[in-house]
């Protein structure tokens, strides 16, 4: 997120604690609605809730659909039942059974019996096909002709229900059993005699599937072919909907990411993450302890065992008293460093920018980006050490540490993040702890080793 986004966050969760109505209001019309969107995401529950309440009809039915479908469920039971049924007959017949495949059964059943008969029975038919599915993700709003229609008459019809459907242009022509036969590009409709037959314009057998066919082979087909629609047909060719681009986009991009975790061997991982996320800000107090906790007293060992390093070197802390004063300076490089590498790697994986194939490239890259950083910091406190006591040694020591202990830091911010993944423990929670513990561990020793060695 670039910086003018970070800032509009700030503003928004600024005006929110502070009951600014007046100017969240003005604030939230200042937006574009896809930017609006993404900012719901990241707000709190009940931050989200407050920023719908202040959208206009219009626009608050615009950025919902704009919603991932999570945060969607999540928004229709927060809101009161006459806004949440509002906002759910907003929404096409396919995204209303992407958004009720997780919601509770009594709520769902609820939202559906608010439809009038006509959208009830869309919504109905697209959920009646398994999940991961083409007649999942279709939807059933398109526009078909019979044969034998003339293009003037098909026109006419356009105009009339061109706001009922998703996409006008592509069109379909099918039989009297409504099997498909056709499909017309509205350019060649509109340029076409009006007197003529819609066969006459026709491609006859287009590109189709059928609705048990995955959802992902759909898309595929969409990516690899210039349509901004594909029909979607039963087992006797009858036209049941179309998969529009915008949700095979949808598809795509979860299953790229999926795939690319499930290679590197991370199952289920979006999943994971969601739940974990929801637990950890909106979980009971003793869920969030049970994440939490355990990883927090490794760091209570870790910090008594680096106490103990410490204790096993006081003989040369009490010669060199001096030496107290960098114990600070070299654990805090050391964390802040190991937190950057796995802040880059926790945001690199959900950017996608992580390849899973080639890891281990892009870690030993990473190590030496550290081993740069810690000859760069190595030398400054070097300097400093020898102008303040002017001794070569302890100058030594100072640079030699901070070395290791940043190197060692951003090999343990990437690689301890990418083993939590890997065993399927959260990362979020875990990796601070481990990389603490370990660098501190190994950067006083190294510290007081070389210390003992060199000035004694």
């Amino acid at each position: 997120m670039d910086k003018e986004h970070v800032a509009t966050l700030k503003s928004l969760r600024r005006l929110i604690d502070t009951n600014q109505k007046e100017a969240l209001k003005d604030k939230i019309n200042s937006l574009e609605n896809y930017l609006l969107a993404d900012m719901i995401e990241l707000l709190e529950p009940e931050k989200q809730v407050v920023v719908f309440r202040l959208m206009d009809k219009d626009t608050a039915l615009d950025v919902f659909e704009h919603l991932e479908t999570e945060i969607q469920q999540d928004l229709l039971q927060n809101f009161t039942d006459e806004r949440a049924l509002e906002f759910f007959k907003g929404l096409e017949p396919d995204d209303r059974a992407a958004l009720m495949d997780e919601l509770p059964a009594k709520v769902a059943k609820k939202l559906l019996l608010s439809l009038s008969k006509k959208e009830k029975d869309l919504t109905t038919l697209v959920m009646g096909y398994n999940a991961g599915t083409a007649g999942h993700i279709m939807t059933p709003k398109y526009i078909s002709f019979k044969q034998g229609t003339t293009v003037q008459d098909a026109l006419d019809k356009i105009r009339m229900v061109a706001d009922e459907v998703e996409t006008i242009y592509h069109l379909y022509v099918t039989d009297r059993t409504r099997k498909l036969e056709g499909m017309i590009m509205l350019k060649d409709l509109i340029t076409a005699e009006p007197g003529a037959l819609i066969e006459t314009v026709m491609v006859e057998n287009p590109l189709h599937a059928v609705h048990d066919v995955k959802d992902e082979v759909v898309a595929k087909m969409l990516q690899d072919s210039d349509l901004l629609a594909i029909p979607i047909v039963d087992k006797e060719h009858r036209l049941l909907g179309v998969v529009t681009v915008d949700d095979a986009f949808d598809v795509l991009e979860e299953d790229a990411i999926d795939r690319e975790f499930t290679t590197a061997g991370f199952i289920d991982f979006a999943g994971k993450e969601i739940d974990r996320s929801r637990v950890l800000t909106t979980g009971k107090l003793w869920e969030i302890w049970r994440v939490r906790v355990p990883f927090l007293i490794i760091t209570l060992i870790g910090g008594m065992l680096a106490g103990g390093v410490i204790s096993g070197f006081e003989e040369t802390l009490g010669t060199f008293t001096v030496l107290a004063f960098f114990i600070p300076v070299v654990m805090d490089l050391g964390g802040n460093v190991g937190t950057q590498s796995s802040t880059i790697f926790t945001r690199a994986v959900a950017l996608g920018h992580i390849d899973f194939k080639r890891f281990i490239k892009q870690w030993l890259k990473e190590v030496t980006v550290g081993v740069t950083m810690g000859l760069m910091l190595g030398v400054a406190g070097a300097l400093i050490a020898f102008i303040w006591q002017g001794d070569i040694q302890l100058s030594i020591v100072i640079f030699t540490a901070l070395l290791f202990t940043i190197t060692i830091a951003t090999a343990l911010g990437f690689i301890v993040p990418y083993l939590m993944l890997k065993i399927g423990a959260d990362q979020a929670a875990a990796s601070a702890p481990f990389i603490t513990t370990v660098k501190d561990i190994t950067g006083l020793f190294i510290f007081f080793f070389l210390a003992s060695i060199l000035m004694l």
